[in-house]
């Protein structure tokens, strides 16, 4: 699979690298205070992350006022497996080389399904921070050549927390989160009762 860098004009539809933000401090704590899995974790927020002085700057600037959470995505992963989207922007932040598989949701069909040849990948390297748009198809981050990753995850405050209600007709039934439409892959290994939409090929960033 290809992996272009972030700054190839075909990253320009699907997110932009955020500028003029100090995320030193969220890359130091997200390597020395969070773990790295052999599978992949996620943890929609982190208290040792949010006590950090970019919380406010993300939330002033890149939020404008938005309550937000910071949380991690780390481990070892190098599949697709899924893809899902927000209503809101998502910020990444690289605390290692990182791979992004994206897609757009322009592309999903009537009938909520999505041909994974469509996706792209970017490498995101260590220290970078991209905005990942809400119509952006995206799902965990991918280690480089088999390594571990540690990607920290901004989000609008209650992202990915769980249901309050069932959803079940029509684009209901990818909501499996709070903020979180998901279409799975056959070959994902996701829970039951998840929609099962991606056609072609679960994707290996490294092949």
């Amino acid at each position: 699979m290809t992996i272009y860098d972030i700054t190839d004009a075909r990253f320009r539809k699907y997110g932009r690298i955020v500028k003029n933000v100090d995320f030193s401090g969220l890359v130091e704590a997200l390597n020395e205070k969070t773990p790295l899995p052999e599978g992949v974790a996620y943890e929609p927020s982190v208290e040792v992350l949010e006590a950090l002085p970019v919380y406010q700057e993300l939330k002033d600037k890149t939020y404008g006022e938005l309550d937000i959470q910071i949380g991690y995505c780390n481990g070892h992963n190098e599949m697709l497996n899924a893809v899902e989207y927000h209503r809101s922007s998502e910020i990444n932040v690289a605390a290692t080389d990182a791979i992004l598989m994206l897609g757009c949701q322009q592309d999903i069909t009537d009938d909520f399904t999505y041909d994974t040849s469509l996706m792209e990948a970017f490498l995101v390297p260590k220290g970078t921070a991209v905005e990942v748009y809400g119509t952006t198809l995206h799902y965990a981050p991918c280690g480089v050549k088999g390594a571990g990753f540690k990607v920290g995850i901004v989000l609008p405050a209650g992202t990915n927390y769980p249901l309050e209600k069932t959803h079940a007709e029509g684009e209901d039934k990818l909501i499996t989160a709070k903020n979180k439409w998901l279409i799975g892959h056959a070959e994902g290994g996701l829970d039951a009762g998840c929609h099962i939409g991606l056609i072609g090929k679960n994707l290996n960033c490294n092949e």
